[in-house]
């Protein structure tokens, strides 16, 4: 028995699968097979395979050390997995035992950036078939489950706000003497000055960067609508179509990584990190959009044909189905649980401030981006969704869209109403935003409706990895050196 049957994968369709896709790498001379997985960060690691190596582990697996899943965001182990007792919690996970990759067939793209070089998606597995419960993509795939139950499907759209530099001088990284863990970031010059909000003088001057990242979504078949120059220097945004919100979450992963590797061979570093370390910069945020669909018909079950009688552009219900706006009360009822999800990076929460296109309260408002939750849309408009902008770009896709779906969902099950919509965003006495990632930790913690959504190991598993990160920012002497080597290079 393959071990992808043993998982229960492994079906005839799957067979077929594979073997077409043994012919494809033979006939389009591919060299290598970079067999990738994300972690807890939303970061893809990897194994480079041949052909022939490849081939085989669609059936039966590669192996990987599991101390890989255990990582904070400085690849430090946060369990002491060589001590007795160290992996209490995380059964199967003492000294550093082995995981299973098991890759997707259907997964195949060849990389833009590096000719003869296909990627295949990978999850991990126990060696006894078991899924490892804290991989990221499988918490989602679990949340869109349990929604699939209902007749259910959750759809999408990527708008992510990133920055990109060009390399001046690569040597303090890449100097031996300088060797550090973690290590130095790159020197960088702007590749626009900003302040200047799709201005096209700064389009024109960022080309260059621009059309790698457009070649290199596009080659990886990334649905992308447009690039725009932010208001940051030398921030830009990417806005892709929406789609289905399993695929939307490879895709952000894809875009991330690609984008990242094709710059960096041309002379620049892109970073996803909300607020690189540098004066008078912008935060970047992570604006998802989404909508609740009919798996039959793919009718939006956010949209109302007509606004609820007797309410008004402040209601709920004037805009959304009954569904929606239980969608947007859970949403809101679970914020400071979702925040950690949203923005999991002390650097991230710099950006929680007024008047900077940013929320700081749990508020929604009708088409008001200083509110948390944006509702777009009306009566009778297929496109009627909830954009929530408590996001950062940095956030792991999975575990961020998981955690909308299970507050969203106990909304709708709870029939909880939202309460009118604001207009004065960042008006006193409204509940805030947890202001730091230890206490939104907390928040997720002692969320009882959360825990059970995602799961009471799935939560732990998150917080001390995070906790690990916060216990060496407390730590750190100089916070802003901590910030630039634990962020800027990494993500």
């Amino acid at each position: 028995m393959s071990f992808a049957e043993r998982c229960g994968l492994h079906t005839p369709e799957r067979e077929a699968a594979c073997q077409r896709l043994e012919r494809l790498i033979a006939e389009r001379g591919i060299e290598r097979v970079r067999v990738g997985w994300c972690d807890a960060h939303g970061l893809l690691r990897g194994k480079t395979l041949m052909p022939h190596a490849a081939v085989r582990a669609l059936r039966q697996g590669v192996g990987m050390v599991g101390t890989l899943m255990l990582k904070d965001t400085a690849d430090r182990t946060a369990w002491k997995v060589f001590e007795p007792g160290g992996t209490a919690d995380l059964p199967g996970f003492a000294g550093a035992s082995n995981l299973l990759l098991l890759p997707d067939p259907e997964s195949f793209i060849e990389l833009p950036w590096s000719p003869g070089t296909a990627w295949l998606r990978a999850q991990p597995w126990h060696e006894d078939g078991r899924p490892v419960a804290f991989d990221s993509r499988r918490v989602l795939q679990a949340a869109l489950e349990r929604l699939a139950q209902r007749g259910l499907g959750f759809t999408t759209g990527l708008e992510v706000e990133f920055h990109i530099y060009r390399l001046t001088d690569a040597t303090p990284q890449l100097d031996p003497e300088l060797a550090a863990w973690p290590g130095l970031p790159p020197a960088v010059q702007m590749v626009h000055p900003g302040y200047q909000l799709h201005g096209e003088a700064m389009t024109d001057m960022a080309e260059d960067a621009l059309r790698i990242v457009e070649r290199t979504a596009l080659g990886l078949g990334l649905p992308l609508q447009s690039l725009e120059i932010e208001l940051g220097p030398s921030q830009v945004e990417a806005v892709f179509d929406a789609t289905d919100a399993l695929t939307a979450a490879d895709q952000m992963v894809l875009l991330r990584n690609g984008v990242r590797q094709a710059l960096r061979r041309e002379g620049y570093h892109a970073t996803f990190m909300c607020r690189p370390p540098f004066p008078g910069i912008m935060s970047s945020g992570w604006h998802l959009h989404q909508s609740v669909v009919a798996l039959d018909g793919g009718r939006n079950a956010f949209m109302r044909d007509a606004p609820a009688p007797g309410t008004d552009p402040r209601d709920a219900t004037h805009t959304l189905s009954e569904l929606g706006a239980g969608w947007l009360a859970g949403l809101l009822a679970h914020a400071p649980a979702l925040t950690p999800l949203c923005t999991p990076t002390v650097n991230g929460f710099g950006r929680f401030r007024p008047n900077a296109l940013a929320p700081q309260a749990i508020l929604w408002g009708r088409d008001n981006r200083g509110a948390m939750l944006r509702v777009v849309g009306g009566a009778g408009d297929g496109a009627t969704r909830i954009e929530n902008r408590l996001g950062e770009p940095a956030a792991n896709p999975y575990v961020c869209m998981a955690g909308q779906i299970h507050a969203g969902l106990d909304g709708v099950d709870q029939r909880l109403a939202a309460p009118q919509g604001t207009e004065a965003p960042y008006a006193e006495g409204s509940q805030r935003i947890p202001n730091n990632l230890g206490d939104a930790l907390a928040a997720l913690r002692a969320d009882a409706a959360m825990v059970k959504g995602l799961g009471e190991t799935v939560v732990n598993h998150f917080c001390r990895i995070k906790q690990n990160e916060l216990d060496r920012h407390a730590a750190a002497e100089d916070k802003t050196d901590f910030e630039r080597r634990e962020y800027f290079s990494r993500y």
